[in-house]
């Protein structure tokens, strides 16, 4: 009798303990689901110019995404292609606190500047960035090409404006003015270069005080870069890319056999390095164009891991580490 209510006792403890560790395993696997969905937040897109963009007529037709069903897929996936943009936003992706590390970046998709491909190098970018402690702040910039508009001034100007905002709204995003870099792709690349030679004047009219900030960035990547030389000598630069030494330390990436040719990486790569311009450049033998962070069994689409190992060595995953002041 006392063996079977020792038993009963013990059976009953058994089952209590089961059930409370149950709840525990519970409440951490529901803790550890809350803190995914909240480990990145993404604020609403906010419009650049807040009476318009400068010049902009509004003709381009109304945005959306033009991809069709018979659309090039990259990497097993359909691509975003959004096109007529003639409202520019920045939309600002912000890790969890406990991972930010300060640094931004300003992210550049491209698109021949005729669309912007908005997932491939834009969304899936900035939560890339974000699993680095990184805010990804992406930039909707003018689509498709003026009329007129040969060296691209009104993307231009949206980028520009674009690093202003981020920098006057540094306290409130908890980012290190200091640590705010740009990344483009493709006909971003472009843009991203751009932008890092043509700082020292806005290029529209002045709109409010974010315009007093310093629209150079801090450091740039370059991934398969478009336009950046001359289409008949392509060991020159494009003439809107004037390097100096206060041109910002740049990662560059390119395959081989780009049909946007690779010299773009390796001919701004030369200059940078005649500027005595910090820079890395990586080509690959294969791997084509417009791959984003897709993982292909071409050996290029394993760049982010040396991007990852470049922002680390320039101490830009540092939380404590500033390469910049302002």
């Amino acid at each position: 009798m006392l063996a079977e209510n020792l038993l009963a006792k013990f059976k009953g403890l058994f089952v209590r303990f089961l059930i409370f560790n149950s709840c525990i395993v519970f409440l951490l696997f529901f803790m550890g689901s809350v803190q995914l969905l909240v480990a990145a937040a993404v604020l609403k897109p906010i419009p650049l110019w807040p009476n318009g963009a400068p010049g902009e007529k509004g003709t381009v037709g109304v945005e959306h995404d033009i991809t069709t069903a018979s659309g090039r897929s990259v990497g097993g996936g359909r691509v975003i292609r959004l096109g007529n943009v003639s409202e520019p936003t920045i939309t600002v992706y912000s890790p969890s606190k406990h991972k930010s590390n300060g640094t931004a970046v300003l992210v550049c998709p491209g698109g021949g500047y005729t669309i912007l491909a908005w997932d491939l190098e834009g969304t899936e970018i900035c939560k890339w960035l974000n699993s680095l402690g990184v805010t990804g702040v992406l930039l909707k910039y003018r689509v498709p090409m003026r009329a007129g508009d040969t060296n691209h001034i009104l993307p231009l100007q949206d980028a520009q404006r674009a690093m202003g905002l981020i920098r006057s709204h540094a306290a409130e995003w908890n980012i290190d003015p200091g640590r705010v870099g740009v990344m483009g792709f493709s006909a971003g690349g472009h843009l991203m270069a751009h932008l890092c030679n043509d700082f020292e004047k806005r290029a529209y009219p002045v709109v409010d005080d974010a315009d007093s900030m310093n629209s150079r960035p801090d450091f740039a990547l370059g991934i398969y870069p478009a336009y950046l030389v001359q289409e008949k000598h392509r060991n020159n630069l494009a003439p809107e890319l004037k390097v100096t030494t206060n041109t910002p330390p740049t990662f560059l990436v390119q395959a081989e056999d780009d049909p946007v040719h690779p010299e773009c990486a390796l001919t701004y790569f030369l200059a940078l390095k005649n500027a005595h311009v910090q820079a890395e450049v990586h080509v690959f033998t294969t791997g084509g164009h417009g791959y984003g962070l897709r993982v292909t069994s071409e050996a290029v689409t394993r760049w982010p891991r040396l991007a990852e190992d470049w922002l680390r060595g320039m101490k830009l995953l540092d939380r404590s580490s500033r390469i910049a002041t302002h």
